[in-house]
């Protein structure tokens, strides 16, 4: 099945593989309710490795959420691989790491793995093949057989991000990427989000570390206030950015209200 997925992807690579319309969320009732998201529209192609950024509070996870399905717009669609978002068809397809990644403390990284693995449809000969080599990839070699409670916050930001790419996913959706790893752990994860574009992989993430996002990023989208105030191409914020870096250029767009 996943190879006749894959097979339709490359014959129809003009179809965006996320289309965000006209999104409009928020939380509470009455004179309590917050407006979360005020017309989003947007959309990411195959292939393209996309940086989603806005400060605390702008509707990053809320928009991610939405894009797995977690929960729904008040007014607007998100479609993923051409089908509604949270979809069997859509998330069969997807990576996902959320921000606050919380897994079961006495379960070993291998079982958790095996879990994930088995959700993505593989089997115990792919999963006894796979995991090894994923461990070792994200850092976490010869920890297999170790207790999840005894796993730093960085390490299990590593798993999580193992879990998302052990059934090799179409596309990685990734909420707050290199949120609690060391300098070396964001070394590692540049080196395979390199290795994901390479591979023609679709990536979006959310992530604060902007400098991050300037080196991997075909694309930025920035959101304020619910709203995007910028879609620009790689080559676009670096004329834009005018030899400044893009956390600069980001915090006087912000400052100056989009």
């Amino acid at each position: 099945m996943k190879e006749m997925l894959n097979a339709m992807t490359k014959t129809n690579t003009s179809e965006p593989v996320i289309k965000v319309e006209h999104l409009v969320a928020g939380y509470g009732k009455g004179k309590q309710r917050t407006t979360v998201l005020k017309d989003l529209s947007f959309e990411v192609k195959a292939g393209e490795c996309v940086g989603f950024v806005g400060v605390n509070g702008a509707g990053k996870s809320t928009t991610l959420k939405m894009m797995m399905g977690f929960r729904f717009p008040d007014a607007g669609s998100v479609n993923v691989w051409g089908e509604k978002a949270g979809s069997t068809a859509s998330r069969q397809r997807i990576g996902y790491l959320p921000e606050v990644a919380l897994y079961y403390p006495f379960m070993k990284a291998r079982e958790l793995l095996e879990l994930y693995g088995g959700l993505s449809g593989l089997t115990r000969g792919e999963l006894r093949e796979r995991i090894p080599a994923m461990l070792e990839k994200v850092g976490l070699g010869g920890k297999g057989e170790v207790l999840l409670k005894h796993f730093s916050k960085g390490m299990q930001q590593r798993l999580g991000i193992a879990q998302s790419l052990i059934g090799q996913p179409d596309l990685l959706i990734f909420d707050e990427l290199s949120s609690g790893l060391d300098p070396v752990g964001r070394h590692d994860l540049r080196v395979i989000l390199q290795e994901l574009k390479s591979e023609g992989r679709t990536v979006f993430f959310s992530s604060h570390e902007l400098g991050e996002v300037e080196t991997l990023c075909d694309r930025v989208l920035m959101i304020h206030q619910g709203e995007l105030i910028r879609d620009l191409s790689l080559e676009e914020v670096q004329a834009d950015c005018g030899g400044r870096s893009l956390e600069a250029y980001f915090i006087e767009t912000v400052r100056a209200g989009g």
